[in-house]
This record gives C-alpha cells, structure tokens and sequence, in this order.
C-alpha cells in the first residue's frame, strides 16, 4: 500500500514542467513573451526544485513526512489551478507553487524508500522513476492534442493536469492529520486508503535529524553526486523545454514536436525499470555512466546537424541516455548516502544545489537562442555540458560510502562500518 502511495506522488511530479514545452511557443504567441521570459517558466519550476528542497526535511521532522507529502500535493493542485487563471503574473505565481510542492516531493520520496522499504529499495526505486517518466512522456504527448481537441490555446492542455494532481491530494489526505511521533514511539501511517494503518513491515521511526550540510559539503564525495545530478538535469529539463520548439523550427507541427518529445521520455519507461536494479546490484555504476552519456551525447549530435534525417533515432538515443541517467543519479544518492539520516542530507544537498545549477541550462539555452536567432548554439551548450556530466559521473559511480563519523571513506572504498547495499 505504501508502494501504491509512492506511485501516486511520482505521476505527479513532473507533468507540471513537461507539459510546458510542447505549448511554450504558443504561450509566447499569446502574451508577446520575449524567448528568455517564457523561457523562465521551466527555469522557475527547476529553480523551485532546487531553492526550497531545504524546506522539506525540516517540515517532515516537524509534522512528520506522510503529512508533508500530504499537503504538498494539496500545494501542487492549487497552484496548477492558478496558474489557468488569466494573467501572465498568476501563470507565474501558479508555476512557482507548482515548484515548491514538487521540490518537496523530490526530496522526500527517496528518503521514504529509504527508510520504510529497505528490502525494496531497487524495486521501488524502478517504479518510481517509471511513473516519473512515463506521466512525463504522456504529458509531453497529449498536452497539444488536449489543448486542440478543447478549443486550442494553452490553457486546456495545462488545465488536463490537475486531474492527477487532485487524485494524489484526496489519495493521501488522511495523512494530513497526522503528526510525527516522538523518537522510538513509532511514525508515520500509511497513506492512500489504509485508514491510518502502519505499513506492512510494521512502525517506522520518523526522519531522523540527518547530518548538518556544512559537514558534507567537505567531501569529494558528495560534491561528485551533487554535480552529477546538476548536469543530467541540466540537459534533461533543457530538453523538456525546448526539442519541440528545435523541431518545429525545422517545420514540424505543433502535434508531431510534442510527439517527438513523448517519444524521447517515453523510450525511458524501459531503462527506468532496468537501471535502479542494476545500479542496486552493482558495487561500481561506472559502466552506466559511460552508456548513458554516449547515448545523450549521440541523439544531441543528430538533433543538431540532421535532425529531420532521422529524428526518430535522435529522440531515441536522447531519450535513452536522458531518462537512464535520471534514476541513476536517484539512485547514486541511496548508494552513497549509507544510513537513512545521511541518505536524507545527501539527496537534500544534490537537489537543492544540483537544482538550482540545472535551472541555468534552459534559462541559457532560451536566451541563446534569442541572441542567435538559431537553435545551434543551444544544441552546442546541450552537446558540451555531455562532458563534464561523463567525467564526473565516473567520480560519483566508483563504489565508495560517505563515512561522515571517520572523515573520509575507507581504504578499500566503503565508508567504515556500513554494508554495501545489494
């Protein structure tokens, strides 16, 4: 039943920025919005994700983390409800809510997986980066045909994602009313219809107070995740915002951009089942990392120089590589981090600053393309930020535990004391 509630957080977590892009063209028509001010509305829901993901430790240690969750898919329904509102400052406003709530939810969830399914941590971890990409890929596909089939514009094929959204709220609304318990009394109910119930594995404890940032920030370590997540993210959510507008450029229709882009976050429902069980499985992911670079790398280098040769193939190979690399880096977070507290501290430091990093690449992408009046320049900022993204990606894979008690990791590469995860 946790599993289920799992699953009806991650459908919501990111057809809120993927359902962007395929009608972000049609919002700049519309409001007379300049390449890099429509370019702000995905750049502002990263920067959320990255800026206020401190926010939701420190809530699920003070209510308790089904209660934050709880209200922070009530957070995302109102602010995808603002956001249809007319008016270019609520369409703003409804974004940076939608942020926030989801900025919670990417935080948390990896902890909750951590700590409540520890026998099932690969599993679980696979069908939630599943429902990331796969309501990603819907929401890329059928935005522009819902728009059109409800009278055109960009409003009804935003105004679609509420739906979900909504379920999620009412799906975990029992868990609102329920606060952390004390160290060692028990913690938080099971959501999702289960009347208050523990989780089948029985009581957990609450959050743990993890680890103070200042203490990671002094390890390569976690620096290595941090960046690795920066960079695939960077690319990705450049991606989300901006393939349909690079192939509608070309001449494509609005319908077949966003099909194209769907295409390129659908492909990744294959490698979101199979990457997290074989980066669980694995001491050393460095092997990953080279795959899913190569594969980014290549389907950019078509996009750039051919892409209405194959486009097909160059969303694919870009899908591929994007949508691997996601999980792993989810899941380079649970591999490293050791024990719950430092899981927890570990995934708030790579997405608060890996964030905040990444929301510079469509921020910069949009306004290259307002300077050049081409989309080659994005496509060779998207190309060469492919590097970086492999070398320290080979850091961050090598088998090694952050071991924050002793300083550093051990000689042979675990931290001192903790197990390697199977």
């Amino acid at each position: 039943m946790l599993t289920a509630g799992v699953m009806v957080i991650a459908v919501n977590l990111r057809p809120a920025a993927a359902s962007l892009g395929p009608v972000l063209h049609r919002i700049q028509s519309a409001t007379g919005l300049s390449s890099s001010a429509v370019g702000l509305l995905p750049t502002l829901t990263v920067l959320c994700f990255g800026l206020l993901a401190p926010l939701a430790p420190v809530l699920a240690r003070r209510v308790g983390m089904h209660a934050t969750i709880a209200a922070s898919m009530w957070l995302l329904l109102a602010g995808l409800a603002l956001r249809l509102v007319p008016g270019i400052g609520l369409l703003f406003a409804g974004t940076v809510l939608a942020g926030t709530a989801i900025a919670v939810g990417n935080v948390l969830v990896p902890v909750l997986v951590r700590r409540d399914l520890p026998e099932r941590t690969g599993t679980t971890m696979a069908l939630y980066t599943f429902a990331l990409i796969g309501f990603a890929s819907l929401a890329s596909g059928v935005t522009v045909p819902v728009a059109d089939a409800l009278g055109g514009g960009w409003r009804p094929g935003l105004a679609v994602w509420a739906i979900p959204a909504a379920i999620a709220a009412v799906a975990w609304l029992p868990a609102l009313g329920r606060r952390a318990a004390p160290a060692g009394t028990g913690g938080d109910p099971a959501p999702a219809g289960t009347g208050g119930d523990p989780a089948p594995a029985g009581p957990v404890r609450d959050v743990p107070a993890p680890p103070p940032m200042r203490e990671l920030v002094r390890h390569p370590l976690a620096w290595q995740v941090t960046l690795f997540f920066a960079l695939q993210s960077g690319g990705y959510y450049s991606t989300l915002a901006w393939l349909p507008s690079i192939f509608a450029s070309h001449g494509v229709s609005d319908a077949h951009a966003g099909l194209l882009l769907s295409l390129t976050t659908g492909v990744g429902l294959v490698v979101a089942l199979v990457v997290p069980g074989l980066a669980g499985r694995f001491r050393d992911q460095r092997a990953l990392i080279v795959g899913c670079c190569a594969l980014t790398g290549a389907g950019i280098l078509g996009v750039w120089l051919a892409p209405l040769a194959a486009p097909y193939l160059w969303t694919v190979l870009l899908g591929l590589g994007q949508n691997a690399a996601l999980p792993l880096a989810l899941m380079l977070i649970v591999l490293r981090g050791g024990d719950v507290a430092t899981t927890e501290s570990l995934s708030t430091m790579a997405q608060s600053i890996g964030y905040v990093l990444a929301a510079a690449a469509p921020l910069a992408a949009g306004a290259l393309h307002g300077l050049a009046g081409s989309w080659d320049p994005p496509l060779v900022l998207m190309l060469a930020l492919v590097a970086p993204e492999l070398l320290i990606g080979l850091r961050a894979a090598r088998d090694r535990r952050l071991d924050l008690s002793a300083g550093q990791p051990g000689e042979d590469g675990h931290a001192r004391g903790q197990p390697a995860l199977s």
